[in-house]
């Protein structure tokens, strides 16, 4: 199978490395130094469950001198998907299947305004990695895992098709019959990144000051509040669930976003708790902590995106 792996980072540069290392044709698509030494060195993915170093390795800077993917997997920032999609359409055919990783809950929706919606699959990653330096990416936490699914239901044969394709390369995977659900599951885990950003603290932190937990707890249930206004289909225990999972994660660990903000870099603010709060406004829903988190970070986003001063004349 052809693969194009749009976005070389913490997530493209982990799985790509593993569909690579299983023989198939993958090419990545990077930038600037991470591209050079790629080229130069090849791929370095430290992992947890073992390291991969690819060699003589295919990467290129323009996602279009890409011919005809068979698939292609987005795992740019959320916000990087308009940016991308007229040039993914290029690189596709009729047959192809294109699954977008991002985090949040728009990324099929925005790919499906310009790409067949038949050919976009809905998808999520489970992982902790980054990129530690150019050609380094480093796996440092979670069992990776990518889920996908029809969106409009299955099973189908191509879903079975990237089932064989993941076990092969060693990827652990879960055909969904209802994606549309995993995904919100893993958005509403994802949005308490705001939170981290904004009180400064790790996930053991957070979880350990009795005040911040409860502003963890209300944030899970206002989102969840939305999913249910929405008619996503995630069951009332789930919240607890979510907190089990946040309680048993490293206490050091943070998140993209989290390490985003801090370093005053563009985010995925807007595709975290802004969409929260604009869906919320929609449905008639109340998430006070959600919006006081995005509040607080807007400031920041548009300082980072240097959009600031535009976004005060409006």
């Amino acid at each position: 199978m052809k693969i194009a792996i749009i976005g070389t980072g913490g997530v493209g540069g982990y799985f790509g490395a593993r569909l690579a290392q299983a023989g198939n044709d993958v090419t990545f698509v990077a930038r600037g130094e991470h591209l050079k030494t790629i080229l130069d060195k090849g791929l370095m993915v430290k992992s947890i469950l073992g390291d991969v170093h690819l060699t003589n390795v295919k990467a290129i800077d323009q996602i279009v001198n890409i011919k005809e993917a068979d698939l292609v997997i987005t795992a740019v920032k959320a916000w990087q998907i308009k940016e991308i999609r007229e040039e993914i359409k290029q690189i596709i055919h009729a047959e192809s299947i294109v699954l977008p990783l991002q985090n949040g809950v728009l990324a099929a929706e925005e790919l499906a305004e310009v790409i067949p919606a038949r050919q976009i699959m809905g998808g999520l990653c489970r992982i902790f990695s980054m990129i530690e330096a150019p050609g380094v990416v480093n796996h440092v936490g979670f069992k990776p895992e990518i889920v996908f699914g029809e969106r409009e239901g299955g099973p189908t044969s191509r879903m079975d098709q990237l089932s064989e394709l993941f076990q092969k390369a060693g990827i652990a995977c879960k055909a969904s019959k209802d994606i549309e659900a995993d995904v919100w599951k893993k958005f509403i885990f994802i949005c308490t990144s705001g939170l981290l950003a904004v009180t400064k603290t790790s996930y053991g932190e957070l979880r350990e000051l009795k005040e911040t937990r409860q502003m963890m707890v209300a944030l899970l249930n206002e989102i969840y509040a939305v999913s249910q206004k929405k008619g996503v289909n995630i069951k009332a225990d789930f919240i607890d669930k979510t907190i089990a999972v946040i309680d048993s994660v490293a206490y050091d660990s943070t998140s993209s976003l989290t390490r985003d903000v801090w370093e005053g870099k563009p985010s995925e603010i807007e595709y975290q708790n802004g969409t929260v709060v604009k869906m919320a406004e929609k449905y008639g829903v109340d998430v006070p902590v959600n919006r006081f988190i995005y509040d607080c970070i807007l400031p920041m986003e548009l300082k980072a995106r240097g959009t600031f001063k535009s976004h005060t004349k409006d």
